[in-house]
């Protein structure tokens, strides 16, 4: 059980980590990432039943279109909405990486709790394979989510609006391929290349969110000199 419990939480915890310290400038309030994580971790059980009552049910049917609904936005969906609804307008989100750092950290409590329960009914010998598709990829979805937030909030080349449903849709719209290779056949073959493309696209993101960061900061900086 232990042993379970450990693998489980490791990859999260493992990532969590290495975006928070990625953060260069302004450290996020650790007790605001927790309670990030931990909204990710309560979301699982909603999700999951209405995930199950979907199935159960039949109401939809193609395994297909079901990656889309009935995984990719009903997570997606939820996990946007309690960063939009309680991050977004919070004043410790100062710069454009902390969407980063709170994107992935409710992305990881979701993954986490997943993780820890597919382990249980499946065995820890899916440990290493759960930790480098599933884990990483909700991690990629929730930096993609923080980046647009972050150019949202602090109107970022172009409206808010613009990057606001991007926020959403970005993450939605590659979680929904993501389930649909899995379903595939043959999906080793275009799962591997796919999450180098997701560990790319997300790491290039990150990257440009700290040039975003001291970009915000230096402004900062100015406006205060200029008012003195």
């Amino acid at each position: 059980m232990f042993g379970i419990l450990s693998a489980g939480i490791a990859p999260g915890l493992a990532l969590i980590s290495y975006f928070y310290l990625r953060d260069q400038y302004e450290q996020e309030p650790v007790l605001n990432v927790f309670k990030m994580f931990l909204f990710g971790a309560i979301l699982t059980f909603p999700i999951m039943f209405m995930q199950y009552v979907i199935d159960a049910e039949k109401i939809i049917v193609n395994e297909y279109v079901q990656s889309f609904i009935s995984t990719a936005f009903l997570e997606e969906f939820f996990k946007w909405f309690i960063l939009f609804l309680v991050i977004y307008p919070h004043a410790d989100f100062d710069e454009p990486y902390d969407g980063i750092v709170y994107g992935a950290s409710i992305s990881l409590g979701f993954a986490t709790v997943e993780n820890i329960l597919y382990l249980l009914g499946n065995g820890i010998e899916f440990a290493m394979g759960r930790a480098l598709l599933p884990v990483s990829s909700h991690a990629l979805f929730g930096v993609l989510m923080g980046y647009y937030l972050g150019k949202a909030k602090f109107n970022i080349a172009g409206s808010p609006a613009k990057w606001i449903f991007l926020s959403f849709f970005i993450p939605f719209i590659l979680h929904g391929f993501y389930d649909s290779i899995l379903v595939g056949k043959r999906w080793i073959y275009y799962i591997i290349p796919f999450m180098l493309f997701l560990w790319y696209v997300g790491l290039k993101k990150a990257k440009h969110a700290h040039i975003l960061s001291k970009r915000h900061l230096q402004n900062q900086n100015e406006e205060e000199t200029a008012a003195f």
